[in-house]
């Protein structure tokens, strides 16, 4: 019986052990193959918002240096030894804000390419050499300029300056929209490529390749694509290159497609593709920032070979030897419980929740697993927290932008509508009232046709700077347009009214004589009451300074609810 009962449990553990093995085998497959596949997403995600990170900046500095009017101006005259002058002063500024501390400008009107960099070699002699339109090293610039596409990424090499940089090209273009130029700085390959592409992560092979499919930044110089733009299509180094079974060259381009057709950040494809006779996994995303594709490649057996997992089933054997029942408590807590908890932790990243549960991390691979996995969820979500910051700061930023007068620094016509919208409402709440000064430059006009507008764009500044000198910090001026200003006060009574828009009227006078260009304002003032709708205190305000216009400006004319004509002061 001994006998019988220790032969049975022997093939009752050899059956339990051979289906535990390939009961073993075949979870960990799952389990990798589902693991690199989260992975994959992540690791894509993370590798594009590095990229853009590191671009970013440099491609909002290069669209500011296109909308220089010093620059603009030199791009329409090129040959004004004053405006050439100004102009390279204006782009040696941008050279030290630049990461790599160069820049370019080409003009279309003659073709001159400036350029210096960070080693300030080219000082004093920033014109570098002229752009032919026959030359085929040249094509670039005229291509750009007849697409019209305002902003454009490029790996070139400058063979007349003798670099090969990540090129940011950026179009200038006049008041009318007319392309004047490009403008823009230049990455080092090399360090770039090592900052964001060849990075060492044993098993991940980060690419990028532009709409088109051409190489844009790779590991091996050798398969990217330099001068992209100027090669006709078949004749590019592609991202089909790397993949030797045409099946894996379809499957990686209509991934590429499927993106375009969605043109959404933040979406991801992936599958399952053969490099090098290894099976690896592509992820690929489309960022419609700077028209790029990013395409991840993992070697999950170099990431999480099976190999790994061995530990685990000789403590499963052991656990089978002892005993059943703590086979069963063994591996319930030591790998199913925490391979359950990571998995519902992965579907929550996936879902994009960054607010991990606990995870079960025992003193073993899977812990170790569990705490990398952590701190990668972790360092993503920061990055995320920070672009989204930097997005939310952007936004403030831009809303604050379009509530200020970009001449005069003051309040625009939709800031002014929403302060006296404020007020109004407070007025409603507090029973008092607010008081209206409308300002209009007299023969503001004239000024302009005479001097230039150069000139009246100056007097609007000193008007707007004696605007703020002469109320009070906690009141409102601001530009309604043209020549013509808005203060808002608040709080504010007859006499205070009365007092501020004639020291406004005679600071304007008397501090213009002293500029050489002396100017008078006609003022125009209404007390709005509570009550009172913005058009009605507009129209009592433009009113009175109508009357100011009438009665011979360079006066204030107040209007007051209680009058029924408005009152010269």
């Amino acid at each position: 019986m001994k006998t019988r009962i220790l032969g049975l449990a022997a093939v009752l553990m050899m059956v339990a052990s051979l289906a535990s093995w390939f009961a073993y085998r075949a979870l960990s497959a799952d389990i990798i193959e589902r693991w690199g596949q989260q992975v994959a997403e992540i690791q894509v995600r993370y590798d594009s918002a590095r990229l853009l990170q590191s671009l970013e900046r440099e491609i909002g500095l290069a669209k500011q240096m296109a909308s220089s009017l010093v620059l603009l101006n030199f791009a329409k005259t090129p040959d004004a030894p004053d405006l050439q002058a100004s102009a390279i002063e204006e782009m040696e500024s941008f050279r030290e804000n630049f990461r790599d501390n160069s820049y370019f400008v080409a003009l279309r009107e003659n073709g001159h390419y400036y350029y210096n960099n960070s080693e300030n070699e080219f000082a004093g002699k920033q014109l570098r050499y002229a752009l032919d339109p026959e030359d085929p090293d040249d094509a670039w610039f005229y291509q750009l300029l007849d697409e019209g596409r305002d902003f454009h990424l490029n790996v070139n090499p400058d063979t007349e300056l003798g670099v090969t940089k990540l090129w940011i090209d950026v179009l200038m273009r006049d008041s009318e929209g007319k392309p004047v130029g490009i403008v823009g700085t230049g990455l080092n390959l090399d360090d770039f490529l090592q900052d964001i592409v060849d990075i060492g992560q044993e098993g991940i092979t980060t690419l990028f390749v532009d709409y088109n499919g051409a190489i844009q930044l790779y590991r091996d110089r050798n398969y990217i694509d330099f001068a992209s733009i100027i090669k006709p299509e078949g004749q590019k180094n592609t991202v089909d290159l790397l993949f030797d079974e045409p099946e894996d060259k379809q499957k990686i381009l209509g991934m590429l497609q499927l993106l375009k057709k969605r043109d959404e950040a933040g979406q991801v494809e992936s599958g399952f593709v053969t490099v090098d006779g290894h099976e690896q996994l592509a992820g690929v995303a489309f960022l419609p920032t700077i028209g790029w594709f990013e395409i991840t490649l993992l070697d999950l057996n170099a990431l999480l070979p099976n190999s790994f997992l061995w530990p685990l089933l000789a403590v499963f054997f052991v656990a089978l030897i002892l005993t059943l029942v703590l086979f069963h408590v063994i591996i319930q807590s030591k790998i199913l419980k925490p391979i359950t908890t990571l998995e519902k932790a992965v579907e929550k990243v996936r879902d994009g929740s960054f607010e991990l549960p606990r995870l079960d991390k025992p003193d073993n691979e899977i812990g170790r697993l569990s705490h990398h996995f952590e701190q990668m969820v972790d360092t993503l979500g920061n990055t995320t927290r920070e672009l989204e910051n930097k997005v939310n700061r952007r936004t403030e930023e831009l809303n604050r932008l379009a509530r200020i007068d970009t001449l005069t620094g003051l309040k625009n016509r939709r800031g002014l509508d929403e302060a006296m919208e404020e007020e109004i409402q407070r007025a409603e709440r507090q029973g008092t009232g607010f008081g209206v000064i409308w300002l209009d430059v007299d023969h503001f006009k004239a000024f302009n046709d005479e001097l230039g507008h150069q000139i009246g764009d100056q007097i609007l500044c000193r008007v707007a700077l004696w605007l703020k000198a002469g109320i009070r910090p906690y009141d409102h001026p601001g530009r309604w347009g043209g020549d013509e200003f808005v203060v808002i006060l608040s709080p504010c009574d007859s006499r205070t009214l009365k007092t501020i828009a004639n020291r406004i009227q005679q600071m304007v006078e008397q501090e213009s004589e002293k500029t050489g260009t002396p100017v008078t304002a006609s003022v125009g003032a209404y007390l709005a009451q509570p009550g009172d709708t913005s058009d009605t205190i507009l129209r009592r305000a433009d009113s009175a300074l109508y009357e100011a216009k009438r009665r011979g400006r360079n006066r204030v004319c107040i209007s007051t609810p209680e009058d029924e004509e408005i009152k010269p002061l």
